[in-house]
């Protein structure tokens, strides 16, 4: 059922109710009014009985014409009292109880009929037994009516109170089923759509509801399908377009040594006859040069596709840091650059390849200085940042900068802004290094202002803990 259909259904559910309750009510609270108005009438009525009662000892004991003419008075008023209210009294009292106060009324009538000037003790005993018959029936309705009235309210304020609870009941219930299914289908969406915002395109497993938040989430799904086959391609793409730098940049990397050997080979075998010792010599070291250079460039490619195992062991950061520094000293002499240390006190210590994690601080030293004009500042800050619970370095320099367009290939084998002078491999190995150490790299930069590479690194734990993350990582 969709869910404007529960909706309409529900507010229907809880008109219907509402009405019923009024209905009941007002059916009530009529037929009170009617029999208080009954119990007014009754009053009067009996205090018009009353007055006949009093007026009939005064005729009987002092034998008062007077008295007799207020008793037809007050008859002829109750008369025609309950001729004029005969519809309320019946709604009462009922047809019945109706005709037997009419009918003690008119015997009451006619016995005063009898009198007529007469006073004998046989009238005097008729007229009295119809009176108090009268009086009594007159007042046993009214304390039956009472009684009514009294159960009537007690029954109303019973029923209202069952038709309270059944609606509270009703409404709790049908809230509870409606709205847990529905923010069951939204808690459901929001886990799906935190999955999708963390890359995972799996679809929901889960029993899919026949309604507008079922409909959502089978366009999710479809949306999860959609993106699952559009990422995949991406990433097909992505592999094709490294597999074409690699190979463009193996194929350029090779060329060049390859052709000088080849320029060389050619050279000594038309000049071989002409070309003494040293010469020839001088024609081989220069093949070798060109083989070694082969060989170089074969072995990055190599460390990049296949590290070799990595030998961890607890570190103090700062010590890797200033030792990679030494290494650098002259290049940084020569070049004119000064440098900024900005390293905090007692770290926590890091599991890490000393020897590996050295090797890519050199090598973004030696870019920050290449891309540096004499002058330039190299900052080397260390830190912990508490919110992710890792070691924090951030190499910056004041040199060109990095083009945006560049930024996301910086990584990339055989990339490099260098032109002919870089192979586009090290930052690439730096890469793998840091991410078999389970930790990040990242770049920022701005042209003309310089850029800042962040290293970040876990750190030591425990020591089975950094053992099994050797073994797993480390080869």
């Amino acid at each position: 059922m969709k869910l404007v259909h529960k909706i309409i259904l529900g507010n229907v559910l809880g008109i219907v109710t509402i009405v019923l309750i009024a209905f009941f009510s007002y059916h009530e609270v009529k037929l009170i009014q009617a029999k208080l108005r009954f119990v007014e009438i009754a009053d009067n009525l009996n205090a018009s009985f009353l007055e006949m009662r009093l007026s009939e000892k005064n005729y009987f004991l002092y034998n008062d014409p007077l008295a007799l003419q207020s008793i037809k008075k007050e008859l002829q008023e109750s008369e025609q009292m309950i001729r004029s209210m005969r519809e309320n009294i019946i709604t009462a009292v009922g047809t019945e109880n109706f005709k037997k106060l009419n009918s003690n009324l008119k015997r009451y009538g006619k016995e005063v009929e009898k009198i007529d000037g007469k006073n004998t003790k046989v009238l005097e005993a008729g007229i009295r037994e119809a009176g108090r018959a009268l009086r009594m029936f007159s007042e046993s309705i009214i304390k039956l009516e009472r009684n009514k009235v009294n159960q009537i309210i007690s029954a109303s304020s019973k029923g209202l109170l069952y038709f309270f609870c059944l609606v509270l009941f009703v409404a709790t219930t049908s809230t509870y089923l409606f709205f847990s299914k529905i923010f069951k289908s939204l808690r459901q969406i929001e886990k799906t759509a935190n999955s999708i915002s963390e890359g995972n395109f799996l679809e929901t497993e889960c029993k899919i509801s026949n309604d507008e938040l079922g409909s959502a989430m089978q366009a999710i799904n479809s949306m999860c399908v959609e993106l699952k086959t559009r990422h995949e391609q991406l990433i097909q793409s992505k592999k094709l377009a490294s597999i074409g730098v690699l190979t463009a940049g193996v194929a350029h990397e090779l060329g060049n040594p390859l052709n000088n050997i080849s320029m060389v080979a050619q050279t000594y075998t038309e000049l071989y006859d002409e070309l003494n010792k040293s010469e020839r010599l001088d024609y081989m070291n220069t093949v070798l040069e060109e083989c070694s250079r082969i060989k170089d460039i074969v072995q990055n490619l190599l460390d990049f596709s296949r590290p070799k195992k990595t030998d961890f062991k607890v570190s103090d950061i700062n010590t890797v840091i200033k030792n990679s520094l030494r290494l650098v000293q002259n290049m940084l002499h020569v070049s004119g650059v000064e440098t900024g240390l900005n390293l905090q006190k007692e770290l926590p210590m890091v599991y890490i390849d000393e020897n590996k994690i050295q090797g890519v601080l050199v090598n973004l030293y030696t870019n920050a200085i290449q891309a540096m004009p004499p002058g330039g500042t190299l900052s080397i800050r260390s830190f912990f940042e508490n919110d992710s619970g890792h070691i924090m370095i951030e190499i910056e320099d004041t040199g060109t900068g990095i083009s945006p367009e560049f930024i996301s290939n910086i990584f990339d084998p055989f990339f490099s802004t260098k032109g002919t002078q870089g192979t586009g491999l090290g930052l690439s190995i730096s890469y793998g290094i840091i991410k078999n150490h389970q930790g990040e790299i990242r770049v920022k930069s701005d042209v003309g202002a310089g850029t800042t590479f962040t290293i970040e690194l876990p750190v030591y734990t425990a020591k089975e803990d950094m053992d099994e993350w050797s073994q797993h990582y480390g080869n």
